[in-house]
């Protein structure tokens, strides 16, 4: 017998949630083959079975805590299909799986059939999906060669034909007014683990937020000469804003370096070091990847950077290692239309600075004249206990310089 436990994930995580379940009772699984995915407070972590044979017993269902260490599952190896290992005659060998064989796969199949009556293998996501589509997980074909069933099958089986009416949506908890219906659902690992987060950030700072504008009209020319050719020149990795604010993040942090510490105890941290997280949004809540040595990266990089880890987090393949330790965080709202915002400072970092819409205002360009111009409000929520009102000030100051005159963060790279 084989014992699938929860494996070491970090070294601030001590538990996970049994997020999915690739395999059920009965089924064979191959030496490497993954078992289960854990949501953790950070990302989702797939783990494999270290031996080939059959899934006999299941310890923790979907939904379930369960600590690092502990046992989650059982494989029985010499369920696998291969002969034992003994020195008995070759008529031994054969004989002997043979006559016991009809009892085994009566066994299997009984067990397989029941657990594919209790459990459907789909990720929250699609759970959640179907329930608001009103959709039977039963009757949902998964492209994935497991069986797994994710959202984008859940959104092919609404939108093909059905041969019947569709299935109304289970009905919610029980209501006490029925005038005013809800739907109760229990709050994801990832979601809860946002929440805590944020209030723990809101509690535990004196955060406050300061705002300035940006013209955006230099650096929009700029990436307009000069965006075709960047993509040509560097394998059809495309010039965006982020790597400008970045870069300007980046010359900013080296002016000011309280913005990019932290307070570890009686101790204030300053590092020397730039990575920095980019927010990305996902179906499950917003995660932060980390581009790691920013100062030492050009633009393109930079945006490579950018673009792979933004993949990684859509695909669920983020690592801790993208997650941890980033020095400073950009989160960008204007891609969503927000025009203002005072974003929540990410973890034990110092400042956050937030993006926001592009939007044409009239400003005026001198006392006689007034120009429309793609402007940009950009926010930096801070730690007061670190930084001091002038220098968050300064710090935002200096970033709007750079983007204005972009040219300038040529000199700074």
């Amino acid at each position: 017998m084989a014992e699938i436990r929860v494996p070491e994930l970090a070294e601030s995580i001590t538990e996970g949630t049994i997020s999915t379940w690739f395999k059920q009772v009965g089924d064979h699984v191959e030496k490497g083959e993954n078992i289960v995915e854990l949501e953790t407070d950070k990302v989702n972590v797939e783990v494999i079975s270290e031996e080939a044979g059959i899934v006999t017993e299941l310890k923790a269902a979907e939904g379930d805590t369960v600590e690092v260490g502990s046992v989650i599952a059982i494989v029985d190896a010499n369920g696998s299909g291969a002969a034992p290992k003994t020195e008995a005659p070759a008529e031994t060998k054969t004989e002997a799986p043979k006559a016991e064989q009809p009892q085994a796969e009566a066994t299997v199949e009984q067990a397989v059939e029941e657990s594919k009556a209790e459990r459907i293998v789909a990720t929250p996501s699609a759970r959640k999906r179907a329930r608001e589509q009103g959709i039977d997980l039963s009757e949902v074909n998964a492209k994935d060669p497991r069986g797994l069933i994710r959202s984008h099958d859940v959104d092919n089986a609404a939108n093909a034909p059905a041969p019947a009416p569709a299935k109304a949506p289970a009905p919610a908890a029980k209501n006490d007014n029925p005038a005013k219906p809800v739907i109760r659902e229990k709050m994801s690992r990832r979601r809860k683990t946002i929440a805590n987060k944020l209030l723990e950030v809101s509690q535990n700072t004196a955060m406050l937020t300061t705002f300035n504008e940006v013209d955006m009209t230099n650096v929009m020319d700029l990436r307009k000469r000069k965006k075709d050719k960047f993509q040509e020149d560097h394998d059809g990795t495309r010039l965006g804003f982020m790597s400008f604010f970045t870069k300007a993040v980046v010359a900013a942090l080296k002016k000011y370096p309280a913005v990019n510490a932290e307070i570890d105890g009686d101790d204030l941290v300053l590092k020397q070091f730039y990575d920095i997280g980019i927010a990305v949004s996902t179906e499950e809540g917003l995660v932060v990847p980390i581009v790691r040595d920013c100062d030492k990266k050009n633009f393109a990089e930079i945006e490579g950077s950018i673009y792979d880890l933004a993949v990684k987090a859509r695909d669920k393949k983020l690592g801790l290692d993208d997650m941890m330790n980033g020095s400073f965080t950009i989160t960008n709202g204007g891609v969503f239309g927000s025009l203002m915002s005072t974003p929540i400072i990410n973890g034990t970092q110092a400042a956050i600075l937030g993006m926001h819409s592009i939007v044409t205002r009239p400003i005026a360009i001198d006392k006689e004249r007034m120009e429309n111009r793609p402007m940009m409000y950009i926010a930096l929520s801070y730690d007061h206990r670190i930084i001091d009102g002038k220098e968050a000030v300064g710090f935002l100051k200096t970033v709007k310089e750079l983007i204005e005159n972009p040219e300038d963060l040529l000199l700074e790279s």
